[in-house]
């Protein structure tokens, strides 16, 4: 059983950064997410569910505080390697750079060409899945979340990026690469083997995915980076399909869990474009420039190679990017090209702490940070679909 005394020390500890009412225009800050910053912290017992019943409310919260993550991780990315698009959606004030390292874009182009389009892409996609959930449920009179207070992780000190706290850390990664055999295996579903271990299709541990400083930068050219930075790049490229193939999961998992068919619409419709996101990003991986390299500062080591050579076989196939047929429900029925996992059981639970295994929040140093986001995935863990009257 719970410890009932700690259980309510967390809830108190979250309520004083959970946020109600309407939304003021343009009161959002990319870096942390904060809407309606200027309202006052919501102090009861519970956090308001508005109109919305209390499971579709915890369940959008919780994506909500997914997404304002995403954003601020992407938005890391497209600081130093994102197109200079005219069309990213920003609210009314809210800007920042893009594409400051050219040398960064180069290496990131052995992968694809259009890569920095498409980090620009993602994280204005993001950013509009942040502002759009907290906007609804702040339309339902619901608390929306908040995550600023932690926003300060230090970033990159390349010549240029914002030097503002961030909420994540993509400086010291271990990039779980196992969805690529997962998605490939045509006998093995995580839900119907949850003690399977999937193998990584490459071991990538205390990794920074972003040039850290200059030092990470130098002796590259626009034509030929250094197996550093080409490590550095290829490291992004894996940890892209990583953070995606995560949402694409959570939100068909989270969609089961909802009753309000216009919350499950709002589930349903962003869930979507993480597929899309997760499909691009799948792509680019196997494109990853053979390469090895030992951090200068981690003294990590890493090696990339021809997946389709070593160590080859359909498992590692890198132009088989669609989900192959696999056991499905029950091994009863016949094999099913699935998204996967799909399992709802500690999904939002799983979600914090693969993230956390990621490396994601190294340097935070307030505890109430991931108290805020246990007791977030605690709650739509607990939500379940209910029966209209």
């Amino acid at each position: 059983m719970k410890d009932t005394s700690s259980v309510l020390n967390r809830k108190a500890g979250r309520r004083a950064f959970m946020k109600k009412g309407m939304l003021a225009a343009g009161a959002a800050t990319l870096a942390g997410g904060v809407l309606g910053a200027d309202l006052p912290a919501f102090a009861r017992e519970d956090e308001k569910s508005g109109t919305l019943r209390k499971g579709d409310a915890a369940v959008l919260r919780f994506l909500a505080a997914a997404e304002i993550l995403e954003t601020d991780l992407w938005r890391q990315y497209a600081e130093l390697a994102g197109a200079n698009p005219t069309d990213i959606t920003f609210p009314p004030g809210l800007s920042f750079p893009t594409g400051l390292s050219p040398l960064y874009i180069a290496a990131l182009s052995n992968l694809d060409s259009d890569m920095a389009q498409y980090i620009a892409d993602n994280t204005d996609d993001e950013l509009s899945h942040e502002l759009f959930i907290n906007a609804y449920l702040a339309s339902k009179g619901a608390d929306t979340v908040d995550l600023s207070e932690f926003a300060n992780i230090a970033p990159s000190t390349v010549d240029g990026v914002p030097q503002v706290g961030r909420l994540t850390n993509l400086q010291d990664l271990n990039v779980d690469t196992s969805w690529w055999t997962r998605y490939r295996s045509s006998t093995r579903n995580p839900d119907l083997d949850p003690g399977f271990v999937f193998p990584q299709a490459v071991k990538i541990s205390n990794r920074t995915a972003i040039p850290r400083s200059n030092d990470d930068l130098a002796g590259s050219t626009l034509t030929q980076p250094t197996d550093h930075l080409q490590a550095i790049a290829n490291t992004a490229g894996f940890h892209f399909a990583f953070i995606e193939q995560g949402g694409t999961s959570l939100y068909a998992a989270m969609a089961q869990k909802v009753t309000n068919l216009t919350v499950l619409r709002i589930v349903l419709s962003i869930g979507g474009t993480e597929i899309m996101h997760f499909q691009t990003w799948h792509d680019k991986a196997g494109n990853a420039v053979p390469t090895k390299d030992t951090d200068p500062v981690t003294k990590s080591f890493v090696e990339f190679v021809n997946l389709n050579k070593t160590p080859g076989g359909e498992d590692f196939q890198t132009n088989l990017i669609m989900p192959e047929p696999t056991p499905f429900l029950s091994s009863d029925f016949p094999p099913c090209s699935i998204i996967r996992p799909t399992g709802t059981k500690g999904v939002a639970m799983g979600a914090v702490n693969a993230l956390t295994h990621d490396g994601l929040f190294i340097g935070q140093q307030k505890k109430e940070f991931f108290e805020l986001l246990r007791d977030l995935a605690e709650d739509a863990d607990e939500a379940r679909r209910e029966c209209d009257e």
